[in-house]
């Protein structure tokens, strides 16, 4: 979480990390885990709500034509995601997400 939250800088101007205080008050009690989906669910339904011919949805529907390598695939982040979706027993994701305040709803 200190990576994800930039440095806070103090007032004679250096840099300095984030106490474990500082992030626990950002994450407001919540588990690490917990906020990462909710903040990977959010970023999702701000991706569906876009325009087609953005570039993210572009990004987002790209295949790419090379091959991988032998053994377990990687997982990807729309992989990991629509897991959540999954485990949240969630119908019809796509149409929930086009509705910012149903999808917020989701989220909680």
């Amino acid at each position: 979480m200190r990576k994800i939250y930039d440095p806070t800088r103090t007032e004679d101007g250096y840099w300095r990390i984030k106490i474990n205080q500082e992030i626990n008050d950002i994450l407001k009690g919540q588990d690490i885990s917990g906020f990462i989906k909710k903040q990977r669910l959010n970023w999702l339904g701000h991706v569906e709500r876009m325009a087609e011919d953005n570039t993210l949805q572009r990004i987002k529907k790209w295949k790419p034509m090379s091959k991988r390598p032998i053994g377990r695939p990687k997982t990807c982040w729309e992989g990991d995601v629509l897991e959540d979706i999954k485990n949240m027993n969630v119908c019809n994701w796509k149409k929930l997400a086009q509705n910012k305040d149903s999808w917020k709803k989701v989220v909680e």
